[in-house]
């Protein structure tokens, strides 16, 4: 039987999505209740604290720039939030570091690259969720239609998004800070391989389909689409060329009041208090004066702080000739407009051109100069190296210890050391030796302040650099946190013994050979990124299997930077399996990942094989002629031309795939999911076959499709008492999962996808058997290892026995509850 999409299919699947079960599921109400609430606290916070400037404020590193990890600029106060810039993966390390995305209310964009936006869509759902009403974007003209492009895969329907006019007579202004906007833009006549081309003005055909529809209650508006008008102003302004940068002024605080000096004027409690405090001099009972100036500390004018970006040769002519940054330079005429600290996303390469050195050098010695960008090391994450620690207990093989070495690990001495004084956040000006710096003798500046996540720089009320909560790892801390739970040790060594006996019996070949890159669903957390997965087919040949956000940057944290540019150079082909954001919003930055692998390396850039939904393209084709040249990284194989027994794909170019992949077959069906959205087989030519699911429901499409294949990977997205969510969001239970291998006679079946509720670990059921595996981020198991992975579920219950309690005691709630329901229908 044909698993082509005929008509009677196709008939078959509109059945299912009219039945009246799924209407009746589809029209349940399903809006988050608690983001009316918590947007009007915000509002009520907001306007207390709007007629006064902060105490506190405070420059933290969120994103470093490191080499697959974001770069971005955290800039809090004890009222407000401010980020500046916003790459791909920012979301998942707010996440983890707890950033109170309730307070952001602007993001600052220097310049409209995947680099600084690829993380908006993202941190835009997180910023939803919490409840903030509205967000305001700063930066180049255009910025806001990267969400009207994303709205089919990005719902935003309860955050209001504002977009500030930015130019050099604009400026914003608020409660915390000032700030000027200054246009560095690119000289044309200087060649590159991005600057003065010419921008198409050929309609783009947008992709209509809403993929959550099948999750709304129907009263979603319908989001706008993007106007030809703006697509030709978007094109337009990729071919001009804008880096804004952005001058930023603390408001002028009133010196805190002094009670010392106070008592020791002779200033009784009360009301005199409030008036000093205020600038207002008071005068005593017995007649004495007594000066706002003589109890108060002084005035703080408010420092300033610069945050630029210079891309490329192009640029420089515009930032160093521009008269707007001499007013904070050594040509300041007054001592609180010399800048205090400059904040640098500019490229290294850059930095080290003499004319930007000679710019650099305009500021005065005073000035510290703070850098984001990729010579930095750290990749933010300490909890993907605290789990992968715990994990590699098990099995050195599967669960590797990660290639990043780029943040500062605290190494145990057999003796205790003198422990260093502790700084408090809030200390004074650190000297510049003591800082994690790198020495650069060929700059011009004796040191440019290179960071790790959580670096701080207080602006107020004390200024200066502090490290004192700069990401470090303790790798001996996060094995003793497992080797302390009660009787792990044991287990651990039977485990251990098992795998070891098992493993001698066993002939494994050091290829295929996947590695998870993304295990969980929906939006990544600290231990689960969202899907991605590599498959090696041999040491020439690699597949990526869908590629959620981060997916870059987590093949660059598992091998390395050396070895991960290896991996990309050798990525033959990107597997996309439907168009929900959290399978394929990884994509662009994957592409350019694997270009700059191969510019490094000296090879010849090869477009890889798409194999995605052809409607992917309008998504590319946009971002490609409105914001960063990428159609010349891919070719589309569309997935509707590879169905089962019925290939509809130029034959040349299957032959091109087939033999590049070193595959005999690579064939697909639709699953039941959203529309579009599809399962794959790849089957070797030495005679290996997987068979991928992506998202869905049991589909007996999948089934004939996966019909003994040597492993089958299935989403198990719920666990078995929630089949009924499980049913309204289309996705499968673990058990479902475990049958449809049971089913498809596959030898293995591994689950993924697993809900977020499950970040650490899922939830074991009798149908889990010895030929059944559960995948974490960073496992990397060959074919022929598969049979070890039942052997690990004592130690992975007892290695996460807190959390495991925990989900049985939800369940235990959960069925309680559905019981105390069918007594109650019962006595009415």
């Amino acid at each position: 039987m044909s698993v082509r999409a005929s008509s009677s299919q196709l008939r078959h699947y509109a059945k299912l999505l009219n039945s009246n079960l799924h209407n009746l599921l589809k029209t349940m109400p399903k809006e988050k209740k608690h983001i009316p609430e918590a947007q009007k606290q915000r509002k009520r916070i907001k306007e207390k604290f709007s007629k006064y400037s902060p105490g506190k404020v405070t420059l933290q590193v969120l994103g470093s720039g490191a080499e697959g990890a974001p770069r971005s600029l955290y800039v809090f106060s004890d009222q407000s939030r401010y980020l500046f810039n916003c790459g791909e993966g920012t979301q998942r390390l707010a996440h983890e570091h707890k950033m109170k995305l309730a307070k952001l209310e602007h993001i600052f964009i220097t310049q409209p690259t995947w680099a600084n936006i690829g993380g908006l869509p993202g941190a835009a759902l997180t910023i939803q969720d919490v409840g903030v009403p509205q967000i305001t974007l700063h930066g180049p003209q255009g910025l806001q239609e990267i969400f009207i492009a994303t709205r089919r895969f990005v719902v935003i329907k309860d955050l209001e998004i504002c977009v500030a006019e930015c130019n050099e007579n604009t400026n914003f202004e608020d409660n915390v800070m000032k700030v000027k906007y200054v246009p560095i833009s690119r000289n044309c006549s200087i060649s590159s391989e991005n600057g003065g081309e010419n921008f198409s003005t050929s309609p783009i055909q947008e992709d209509d389909i809403d993929y959550y529809a099948h999750e709304h209650s129907g009263r979603r508006k319908s989001p706008p689409k993007i106007s030809e008008s703006s697509k030709l102003m978007l094109q337009e302004i990729k071919a001009r060329g804008v880096s804004m940068a952005y001058i930023c002024q603390l408001q002028p605080r009133p010196g805190a009041l002094c009670l010392d000096k106070c008592v020791k004027f002779g200033v009784p409690p009360g009301p005199l208090l409030g008036k000093l405090k205020s600038g207002e001099d008071v005068t005593l009972a017995g007649g004495k004066v007594v000066k706002a100036s003589d109890v108060c500390d002084p005035d703080d004018p408010g420092p300033v702080f610069i945050v630029l970006e210079c891309p490329s040769e192009e640029y420089l002519d515009s930032l160093v000739e521009n008269e707007a940054f001499k007013r904070h330079q050594s040509t300041a005429t007054r001592d609180e407009d010399v800048a205090h600290t400059v904040i640098h996303f500019t490229p290294q390469r850059i930095m080290d051109h003499p004319k930007y050195k000679e710019w650099v050098e305009r500021f005065t010695p005073s000035t510290h100069h703070v850098v984001l960008n990729e010579t930095n090391t750290c990749m933010g994450s300490s909890a993907v190296h605290r789990i992968q620690h715990k994990l590699n207990l098990l099995s050195n093989s599967i669960f590797p210890l990660l290639g990043d070495h780029g943040t500062e690990m605290i190494i145990e001495q057999s003796v205790d050391p003198p422990q260093p004084k502790k700084i408090k956040p809030d200390s004074p000006a650190l000297p510049i030796e003591s800082l994690s710096v790198k020495s650069r003798p060929s700059s011009p500046l004796e040191h440019y302040i290179y960071t790790n996540t959580l670096f701080n720089y207080h602006l107020r009320p004390k200024k200066g650099c502090d490290k004192s909560v700069e990401l470090k790892l303790a790798p001996s801390e996060f094995i003793e946190e497992t080797m302390a739970v009660e009787n792990f040790p044991q287990v651990l060594h039977e485990v251990t013994q098992q795998v070891g006996q098992k493993q001698r019996h066993l002939a494994i070949r050091e290829f295929p050979k996947l590695l998870f890159l993304g295990t969980g669903s929906s939006i990544p957390n600290k231990t689960r990124n969202t899907s991605g997965m590599l498959l090696e087919i041999d040491e020439n040949r690699v597949i990526v299997m869908d590629c959620g956000e981060g997916t870059f940057g987590q093949i660059v944290r598992f091998y390395g930077h050396d070895k991960a540019y290896e991996i990309l150079s050798n990525i033959k082909a990107v597997y996309i399996s439907h168009l929900h954001a959290d399978h394929h919003l990884g994509l662009i930055g994957l592409l350019q990942g694997r270009r700059n692998a191969l510019k490094a390396l000296k090879l010849e850039s090869q477009p890889l094989f798409l194999f995605a939904p052809k409607q992917i393209v309008w998504w590319l084709s946009f971002y490609d002629k409105c914001f960063e040249s990428i159609r010349e990284e891919f070719v589309l194989v569309p997935n509707g031309e590879l169905f089962l027994n019925n290939h509809e794909l130029d034959e040349n170019l299957e032959r091109k795939v087939l033999e590049a992949l070193q595959m005999r077959d690579v064939s697909t069906c639709y699953v039941k999911h959203c529309p579009n959205a599809f399962g794959v087989s790849l089957t070797q030519r030495n005679g290996y076959k997987i068979t991928y699911s992506g998202d869905t429901m049991p589909s007996d499409s999948l089934v004939e499709l996966g019909q003994n294949s040597d492993l089958l990977i299935h989403e198990a997205t719920m666990e078995d008492e929630l089949a009924a969510e499980a049913v309204i969001k289309m996705h499968s239970t673990t058990s479902q999962a475990i049958e449809i291998g049971r089913r498809m006679n596959a030898k293995y079946t591994l689950l993924t996808h697993f809900s977020q509720r499950y970040a650490k670990l899922p939830r074991f059921n009798e149908n889990f058997s010895e030929n059944v595996g559960i995948a974490f981020d960073n496992m990397r198991v060959r074919l022929d290892e598969l049979p070890l992975l039942p052997l690990l579920y004592p130690a992975l219950k007892l290695m996460f026995a807190e959390y495991y309690e925990e989900l049985e005691h939800k369940a235990a709630k959960r069925q309680l509850k559905i019981e105390r329901e069918k007594e109650a229908l019962q006595q009415n």
